[in-house]
C-alpha cells in the first residue's frame, strides 16, 4: 500500500487501468438502446406486488432465522468482531499497517453491500450500536422502543443522508483521514450522536438516522431475501424486493448521496481533476468538500426535476414522486458500487485481513493470516476487469429503468405513461453515461 494512493481514498484509490474508451461508447450506446427497448415494447400494467410477493422460506428456516437465541448469537458475533477492531483503533499504531482502515473504509463501507444483498437486511442484528443500545435498555428494564421523545415523521431519513455525506467526506475529502486521531474523532461522534439518538427516540432511530443500517437495507432491498407485510420470510425476485421500499422524506437525499458521492469519487481520480486543483491557490480539502456537494447536489436536483417533469407530463402532477421513484436509483448507484470499488475491495480486503490478526502490529498471528501475502492476480486481468465494470454500471441502469418502468405504469393514466417516462429514463441515461465516462478518465 503506496502513501502515493491515500489522497485518493481512505486508504487506496481504484487499483485498476481506465476502462477502453471504446468499451465505455458501447456500453453507454446498449443502455440507451435497450432503455429505449424497455420504454416501448415492457409491459403495460404493474406487475412487481412489493412486500406482497414471495415464496415462503421452509417454516425450519423461519423458525431459525426469527429464533431469539439465533439472533443473540448474530448480535454478540457482531458486537465481538467490532470491540476487536475497536482494540486496533484505541491501543494500535498510528501507521497502515493497523487493520482499522481497512475495517472500516473496505469491510464495513465497502463489505456492507455484498453482505446485505447475499444475505438481506442482516445489519439490523449486526449493528454493534444496536445491540449495546438493547442491552443498555435490559439493563435499566426499559423497552428499546422506547424514547425521551417520538421521532418526528417528516425527519425521515434525512439524518442517515447527512451520515452518509459525513462518511464520505471523510473516505474522500478530510485531509489525514488515514491517521488515527481523525478516524477516533469521527467514530466518536458518530458514537455520540448515534446513541443520543437512540436514547431520544428510542430503537427506531437507527433505521432512521444511522447512515451504515439505512445504506445496507437499502441494498438488501436487491437481496432475494424479504419478508410479507405479515411478517414471514420470503424467497423473491430482487426487483420485488426493491419495489416494496417506501416512499418517506429524505430517500431522496439519501438515494442522491450514495450516487453522487460514489461518482465523485471516481471523478476524483481523474487526471483533469487533480491537475486542475494541484494548481488551484485554494486547499484541496475546500476544493474537494465544494465538489462532493456539487455531486450530491447534481443527482438531488436531476432526480426531483425529472419526477417532477414526469408528472406534469402524465398529467399527474405530485410532489411526492421523487419519493414514488426513488427506489429506481438504488441499482444505479449498485452499478457504480461494484465498478468503482470492485479491486479496491478484493486486495485492500485480503490485506486487511491479514493485518486483522496483528491489530497492535507486536507480530502476533491471531487468526494465522499475518504471513499471508495480497493474492494480485485479479490485475493480470484488466479486460476482464473493464467488462465487469461496463456490465454492472449499464447493468444497474437497465434495473432502474425496469422499476421506474413498473412504477410508472402503476401511477400514471395508460395512455400517458410513456410521456411520462421519458424524463428519469434521459437522466437515468445521462448518469450511467456519466459513470462510464468516469471509468475512462480515472
Amino acid at each position: 500500500m503506496t502513501p502515493l494512493l491515500l489522497p485518493l481514498h481512505g486508504i487506496g484509490g481504484r487499483q485498476d487501468l481506465p476502462v477502453p474508451f471504446g468499451l465505455a461508447v458501447g456500453g453507454a450506446a446498449v443502455a440507451v438502446a435497450l432503455s429505449f427497448v424497455i420504454l416501448g415494447l415492457a409491459w403495460r400494467n404493474p406487475k412487481y406486488r412489493g412486500n406482497e410477493s414471495g415464496k415462503p422460506l421452509p417454516s425450519a428456516i423461519t423458525r431459525t432465522v426469527d429464533a431469539g437465541w439465533f439472533r443473540w448469537v448474530v448480535r454478540l458475533v457482531g458486537l465481538a468482531i467490532f470491540l476487536y477492531a475497536g482494540v486496533a483503533l484505541v491501543f494500535g499504531v498510528d501507521r497502515l499497517t493497523n487493520p482499522i482502515f481497512g475495517f472500516i473504509y473496505i469491510l464495513l463501507w465497502v463489505g456492507l453491500v455484498p453482505v446485505s444483498i447475499l444475505l438481506g437486511p442482516v445489519w439490523r442484528t449486526l449493528n454493534p450500536l444496536r445491540t449495546l443500545h438493547l442491552l443498555l435498555c435490559k439493563l435499566l428494564r426499559q423497552s428499546p422502543s422506547k424514547g425521551l421523545l417520538t421521532l418526528p415523521p417528516r425527519l425521515g431519513l434525512w439524518p442517515a443522508a447527512l451520515g452518509i455525506f459525513a462518511f464520505t467526506w471523510l473516505e474522500l475529502v478530510a485531509p489525514d483521514r488515514a491517521t488515527i486521531p481523525v478516524l477516533e474523532a469521527w467514530l466518536a461522534l458518530y458514537v455520540v450522536i448515534t446513541m443520543f439518538g437512540a436514547v431520544l427516540f428510542g430503537d427506531r432511530w437507527f433505521a432512521t438516522g444511522d447512515p451504515f443500517e439505512v445504506y445496507a437495507t437499502l441494498m438488501s432491498r436487491l437481496s432475494p431475501w424479504g419478508r410479507r407485510t405479515d411478517g414471514s420470510l420470503v424467497v423473491r425476485r430482487p426487483l420485488e424486493n426493491l419495489d416494496g421500499l417506501k416512499a418517506q422524506p429524505g430517500l431522496v437525499g439519501m438515494v442522491a448521496a450514495l450516487l453522487g458521492s460514489t461518482a465523485y469519487d471516481g471523478f476524483s481520480n481523474s487526471s483533469a481533476w487533480v491537475g486542475w486543483a494541484q494548481n488551484q491557490d485554494i486547499s484541496m480539502t475546500w476544493l474537494g468538500t465544494a465538489a462532493l456537494i456539487v455531486f450530491i447536489l447534481f443527482v438531488l436536483v436531476t432526480y426531483s426535476g425529472a419526477t417532477l417533469l414526469a408528472g406534469r407530463l402524465s398529467d399527474s402532477s405530485r410532489t411526492t414522486l421523487p419519493g414514488l421513484f426513488a427506489h429506481s436509483v438504488v441499482p444505479i448507484a449498485l452499478g457504480y458500487v461494484i465498478a468503482h470499488y470492485l479491486t479496491l475491495f478484493i486486495l485492500e480486503g485480503q490485506r486487511t485481513l491479514i493485518y486483522l490478526s496483528d491489530p497492535l502490529s507486536n507480530g502476533a498471528n491471531v487468526f494465522g493470516t499475518g504471513l499471508l501475502a495480497v493474492n494480485t492476480g485479479i490485475t493480470n486481468h484488466s479486460t476482464a476487469i473493464s467488462v465487469i465494470q461496463v456490465l454492472a454500471v449499464v447493468g444497474g441502469h437497465l434495473l432502474g429503468v425496469i422499476s421506474a418502468h413498473d412504477r410508472a405504469v402503476a401511477l400514471f393514466p395508460r395512455h400517458k405513461a410513456l410521456a411520462g417516462q421519458l424524463p428519469l429514463l434521459i437522466v437515468m441515461v445521462g448518469y450511467t453515461a456519466g459513470g462510464l465516462l468516469l471509468l475512462f478518465s480515472s
